[in-house]
C-alpha cells in the first residue's frame, strides 16, 4: 500500500519536477569587480577561475562524486543592484562539459563597476539557487572579493537569509595591499572579516588570497575543498569529527571535520562568533573616508 501510494504521488508530480536530474553539488561563484579592481586584477580573477577549472585534478574531483556532476553558475557584483551573470547553471557532467564551460567563461568580457556590496551580492544569489534546474545534494554560495561590504544592506542579514535556505556560504578575500583608484586604504583585516561576517553554513570556510598573483592558487584549493566538502569544525558540538588526510593534488589539510547535515538541520546556527569590529566595518570605514576627504558621504 505504501508503495503503491509513493508511486502516485510520484506520477502526480509535474513532469520538470521529476526530470530534475541530482548533481553532487551546485556551486554559484559571485565575483567581485568594484571600483577597487583594476583590469589587470580583473583579468587575473577571470584567469584564476579559468585555469582551475582546466586543472585535471578539479575535473577528477568534479566527475568522482556519488553523482559524478556538479552545476555550476558564474556572477560578477558590485553596487547593491549591479550583479551581472555571465553563465547561467551548467552542468559539469564530463570533461567536455567542463572544457565548454572554460571556454565560454574565458570568452566573457570583463567589466568594472564602483561599490562593494556583498549584501548585494547575496541576495542575488538565493534566488538564483532557487530557479537552478538541478537537484543538489549541497549548495554553497562562493563570494571572492578585496573589500568589505560597503553598499546595500547589513550583510550579516542577507547572510541569515541564504543560511534559511540552507545554502553554504564560503569566502575568498584577496589581500589588496594597494589603495584602490580613489584612495580609499587595503583593508588588512579583510580574512577575519570574511570569515566573522561573510562566511557561515556547515564546514563553510576561507581561503586567502595573499594578492591577485596568488589568486590562482587560492581558487585551485578552495574549489577541491568545495567539490570535496571538506572544511573546518566549528559550531554546535559534532559527533562525527575526524581527521582529513590530503586532497587528491597532495594539498594537506589542516584539522577538519565532517558533520553529517540532517534534514532538519538550523544553518544558522553555523557562524562564527561577532567580529570584534563589528560587521559594519566597512560602512563605517566607508564614510569616514569619504567625510574626511570630500566632507561628503556617498549616497
Amino acid at each position: 500500500m505504501r508503495m503503491l501510494l509513493a508511486l502516485l504521488l510520484l506520477l502526480a508530480l509535474p513532469a520538470a519536477a521529476q526530470d530534475r536530474k541530482e548533481v553532487d553539488l551546485a556551486l554559484a561563484l559571485g565575483i567581485d569587480i568594484s571600483g577597487s579592481i583594476d583590469p589587470d586584477e580583473a583579468k587575473l580573477q577571470r584567469e584564476g577561475y579559468v585555469q582551475a577549472f582546466r586543472d585535471p585534478v578539479i575535473k577528477k574531483a568534479i566527475l568522482g562524486g556519488s553523482h559524478g556532476r556538479i552545476a555550476v553558475a558564474y556572477y560578477e557584483w558590485s553596487d547593491a543592484w549591479v550583479q551581472r551573470l555571465l553563465i547561467d547553471w551548467t552542468l559539469l557532467d564530463s570533461e567536455a562539459a567542463i572544457d565548454a564551460f572554460t571556454t565560454q567563461l574565458a570568452n566573457a568580457p570583463i567589466s568594472i563597476a564602483r561599490r562593494t556590496s556583498i549584501s548585494g551580492a547575496i541576495r542575488y544569489a538565493i534566488p538564483l539557487f532557487g530557479r537552478s534546474p538541478y537537484e543538489a545534494e549541497r549548495k554553497v554560495l562562493d563570494i571572492s572579493g578585496d573589500g568589505s561590504n560597503n553598499d546595500g544592506g547589513l550583510v550579516t542579514d542577507m547572510r541569515y537569509e541564504a543560511l534559511k535556505e540552507r545554502i553554504v556560504i564560503n569566502g575568498l578575500p584577496i589581500m589588496n595591499d594597494r589603495p584602490n583608484p580613489f584612495g580609499f586604504p587595503s583593508e588588512a583585516d579583510l580574512d577575519k572579516y570574511y570569515l566573522h561576517c561573510v562566511t557561515g553554513g556547515p564546514r563553510s570556510f576561507v581561503e586567502v588570497a595573499t594578492n591577485f598573483e596568488d589568486f590562482p592558487r587560492a581558487v585551485r584549493k578552495k574549489l577541491l575543498q568545495e567539490v570535496a566538502d571538506v572544511g573546518p569544525h566549528f559550531g554546535p558540538v559534532s559527533d562525527f569529527d575526524i581527521a582529513l588526510g590530503p586532497l587528491p593534488d597532495g594539498t594537506q589539510l589542516a584539522q577538519s571535520g565532517r558533520r553529517p547535515v540532517r534534514g532538519e538541520d538550523d544553518y544558522t546556527k553555523f557562524v562564527r562568533p561577532e567580529y570584534e569590529l563589528g560587521c559594519d566595518i566597512g560602512e563605517r570605514r566607508s564614510r569616514e573616508f569619504w567625510q574626511r576627504r570630500f566632507g561628503v558621504t556617498p549616497d
